[in-house]
């Protein structure tokens, strides 16, 4: 071929490299996620009611600055205007791909009442007015992001609101000076309230439903060893109907930042029947093993009369020979029994179920008072546990049962043989006085990543090929507003909070 036309197809395919090398390079690193949770549109119905009554709440307690004017000889003061009652029948709360939530209040009535006081020549009127808005209509759309701290944010919020139609009903004797003030004052209103109904929910918006959000562990300490990061993978992926949320799902003994890589199958949860699902892989198992042993959590002592008195008179037979052999101020020392993993427990989660795989070192050895410890025999165990996961609250728990166990030494076979008579003993030391310690732990169980307040009922564990998921309903154990208020107390008086001056005038 003529070098003149290697030239463009040489050409051609570096362009081409250079092309898929953003994706390549994207699809090397993206993360695994080792927890992964769904919210559906059921739960987002469920989220919906409690959000409506923070939002009755905030626009009960809208601000609206005073009016006051003049027409010609004609002196009018529109003060305390405040809200007696909302209905908010119709609402609705949905997913907007690809990041938002959209909140939309429809045909919705505000009732307001105020002071009136107005002055015509020598003739000075003083009374209540009670209004109407009548058609307004709200809708508020929330952006979800993932911020730098990997936690679940509202990063912006827009807002648009309209009143169709604002009617005012009049108490008093001066029927057609009422008359005259309401051509101007009941447009003034209307303009008024539809200026503040964004303001007075920017705020909640941005602010308060924010410090909600940090309720949600990010970096959460799980016992005296270790700690979970819950940090986000990306920015939650919204469709029509689902909320997914990619978490690191990664436990780690404290003091250590060091990230263990994810080489399991990522969870996948396919399901939009329930509020919520949580799909955990082996990661997030294999993870926390990880993270106990290196935190030298994973051993355990034996020493005197915690032997039981039928394994210790066992042990002293089986190492009689070397026993005899020792000073005779040594033998009838105590037992001492170290059992420690000798590599972190590995997950395996199949569709039948989920298991562990435990290797580990049992030393034996008398322990004298006043002398060094002498070691009878070093024995190698390797057992397989079950693990059946269920959720409480909004804690992850397992309960361990031992399946299969067997010792053996790694010196010789001859002395495999010669242990052989420990098994059963050993096994019975494991089921009664060992399991029921781990289980202790596992019980107090891991928090799953839900904001305060909110927790799985009539929850479902399935197994899957490498990762499970729960399917649960949601149920608030707190309202917004008191949880909200626990964390984010406001400080400023409420009419502060809103953007708009304090007083309106009206021109003539």
């Amino acid at each position: 071929m003529p070098s003149h036309a290697k030239g463009p197809g040489r050409r051609a395919m570096v362009a081409c490299s250079l092309l898929m090398l953003p994706w390549l390079v994207a699809a090397v690193t993206a993360a695994v996620p080792g927890c992964k949770i769904r919210i559906t549109a059921k739960g987002l119905e469920l989220v919906k009611q409690e959000g409506l009554r923070f939002v009755e709440q905030e626009l009960e307690h809208i601000s609206i600055p005073d009016l006051h004017g003049k027409e010609g000889q004609f002196h009018y003061n529109i003060s305390g205007v405040r809200v007696t009652e909302l209905q908010l029948a119709l609402s609705n709360l949905h997913f907007q791909p690809q990041q938002h939530l959209a909140f939309n209040i429809k045909n919705a009535s505000i009732s307001l009442r105020f002071r009136r006081q107005l002055l015509y020549w020598f003739f000075y009127d003083v009374g209540f007015i009670n209004a109407s808005a009548e058609g307004v209509n709200i809708r508020t759309v929330l952006k979800l992001s993932m911020d730098k701290a990997g936690r679940l944010k509202i990063s912006n919020i827009t807002c648009s609101a309209s009143v169709a139609k604002m009617q005012t009903a009049f108490t008093g004797t001066l029927r057609k000076v009422y008359e005259f003030l309401s051509t101007f004052v009941t447009p003034g209103l209307r303009f008024l309230l539809n200026r503040q109904i964004c303001p007075a929910l920017n705020y909640p918006g941005l602010v308060q439903l924010n410090a909600l959000l940090d309720t949600v562990p990010v970096r959460n300490q799980v016992d005296e060893y270790v700690s979970i990061d819950y940090s986000l993978l990306s920015d939650p992926i919204v469709s029509l109907d689902t909320l997914d949320l990619d978490f690191k799902g990664m436990f780690y003994h404290h003091g250590s930042n060091e990230t263990q890589v994810n080489q399991a199958v990522a969870p996948v949860i396919k399901e939009t029947e329930r509020m919520v699902y949580v799909a955990v892989s082996e990661y997030f198992f294999n993870s926390a093993m990880d993270a106990y042993f290196r935190a030298g959590a994973l051993s355990m002592e034996i020493v005197g009369e915690e032997v039981p008195k039928d394994l210790e008179v066992l042990l002293r037979a089986t190492f009689f020979a070397s026993i005899l052999m020792l000073s005779p101020a040594v033998v009838d020392a105590p037992l001492k029994l170290v059992l420690q993993a000798s590599s972190p427990p590995a997950c395996t989660i199949r569709p039948s179920g989920t298991f562990v795989s435990v290797n580990a070192i049992l030393n034996i050895s008398l322990a004298p008072t006043d002398h060094p410890e002498i070691q009878l025999s070093s024995m190698t165990m390797e057992a397989k546990l079950s693990a059946k996961v269920s959720v409480r609250g909004k804690a992850l728990q397992a309960q361990l049962d031992l399946r299969r166990f067997r010792i053996y030494s790694k010196q010789s076979a001859l002395e495999s043989l010669a242990l052989f008579p420990l098994q059963t003993p050993l096994k019975t030391l494991l089921q009664l006085g060992i399991m029921p310690i781990l289980n202790e732990r596992t019980k107090k169980g891991v928090p799953i990543p839900l904001p305060e307040g909110m927790d799985f009922t009539k929850e479902v564990v399935t197994s899957h090929a490498g990762f499970l998921t729960v399917g649960a309903d949601l149920h608030f154990s707190k309202g917004l507003r008191e949880v909200i208020e626990k964390y984010q107390p406001d400080p400023r008086p409420r009419a502060s909070r809103l953007q708009s001056p304090g007083t309106a005038t009206a021109v003539p």
